[in-house]
């Protein structure tokens, strides 16, 4: 009987232990030298200045992912639902301005009013202010664009936008969040800027080799791109005329503007007075450093149950930086009460705090 139990235990750890190392995975996890994390420290010594936001109550939305003061003065964000709500800048008069039937990560105006969007599943979007929608681009060259995230729109009328992973699409693994973290594990760097023309209705590369690539933001003299390397922490600046420039190879022209930072960088969104605003969606993960060497065990973590990914805390972080590189402002809550801070929308009188799960819209007085 003791015999049969311990044939019994030794074929179940067989299993598990095959189980561990043989199931398939959707990832063929890349060796990285991940950078010691700087901890918080300098420009991001920890501070309580995001924490006591004040809330606007979004009823049974949440995750207001972006925000956006639209050409008639209404405030707009795009929500976990699908939906794109419309309201005052105090949050009164709340309606769904649109619904794509997607999932719009990032939006802009262009010069004729119509929202532009990035929809994680649909690709890059117009609505007009009749709401109607409408598919821009949903490939390149052939090539499907998988996870648009962030969009932004040049005063020539060019839409950039980025397509965060050629990978891990939204749609195909179950949702962003399921895809951001197939991408980052693997570390393929597949994700890339892309730029529409209206006039001629194209799409070409401006850059790729990018560890999920995140925000952008033009900058002042609209000769360059902020693009967000959520997957290695990094935030670069791109020439807006580069043609499908390799990050991963140190293209011509791209310039790293910051490196090793404390957190996973998000969006990006130009405040007042040059600066420009960025969120740290959650801080770095001790165990996902260590893991950057081991690509087996990064295989491993995905045959483990979800809840025991290694999945960083809850901490909220914005932060502001000019043009040049320099920390301006840098508002932490360590308590996380409000959960992974996205970006800041700035006003004359508001700090709008940008959010993927929060069940209402902070804001602080500025």
């Amino acid at each position: 009987m003791i015999r049969r139990a311990f044939a019994i235990t030794g074929l179940l750890l067989l299993a598990a232990a095959a189980y561990l190392c043989l199931w398939p995975v959707p990832i063929d996890p890349v060796n990285w030298p991940a950078p010691m994390p700087p901890g918080y420290s300098g420009p991001h010594a920890t501070n309580n200045r995001l924490a006591n936001l004040k809330l606007i109550d979004l009823g049974n939305e949440s995750g207001p992912e972006h925000v956006v003061v639209g050409p008639d003065g209404k405030l707009y964000t795009t929500v976990a639902s699908g939906n794109i709500l419309r309201m005052n800048l105090d949050g009164s008069a709340q309606e769904v301005f649109a619904s794509t039937g997607g999932r719009v990560l990032g939006f802009d105006f262009d010069a004729a009013g119509n929202l532009i969007a990035a929809d994680a599943y649909r690709g890059l979007l117009s609505i007009s202010p009749q709401r109607q929608v409408t598919v821009l681009a949903d490939q390149v060259d052939g090539d499907p664009i998988r996870y648009a995230d962030a969009v932004v729109v040049a005063p020539d009328g060019t839409l950039y936008f980025s397509d965060a992973s050629t990978r891990f699409g939204a749609r195909e693994w179950g949702g962003t969040f399921e895809a951001s973290v197939l991408d980052i594990l693997e570390q393929s760097s597949s994700g890339r800027v892309l730029a529409y023309d209206p006039a001629r209705k194209s799409t070409r590369v401006v850059a790729r080799g990018i560890a999920f690539a995140n925000g952008v933001a033009l900058s002042q003299d609209g000769r360059s791109l902020f693009v967000a390397e959520t997957g290695k922490y990094r935030i670069w600046q791109v020439p807006v005329d580069a043609k499908a420039v390799d990050i991963t190879q140190g293209g011509a022209g791209a310039r790293l503007l910051f490196d090793n930072l404390p957190g996973y960088p998000d969006n990006l969104m130009r405040g007042l007075d040059g600066r420009i605003w960025v969120g740290l969606v959650k801080p770095r993960n001790p165990t996902v450093d260590r893991l950057a060497t081991q690509p087996f065990l990064r295989k491993l973590t995905l045959r483990l149950p979800r809840a025991m990914w290694p999945i960083p805390r809850a901490y909220g972080h914005v932060m502001a930086f000019t043009e040049d590189g320099k920390v301006v402002a840098d508002l932490q809550d360590p308590t996380g009460a409000y959960p992974e801070t996205t970006a800041v929308t700035q006003t004359a009188d508001r700090l709008y705090i940008q959010s993927l799960h929060a069940r209402g819209l902070g804001w602080l007085p500025k």
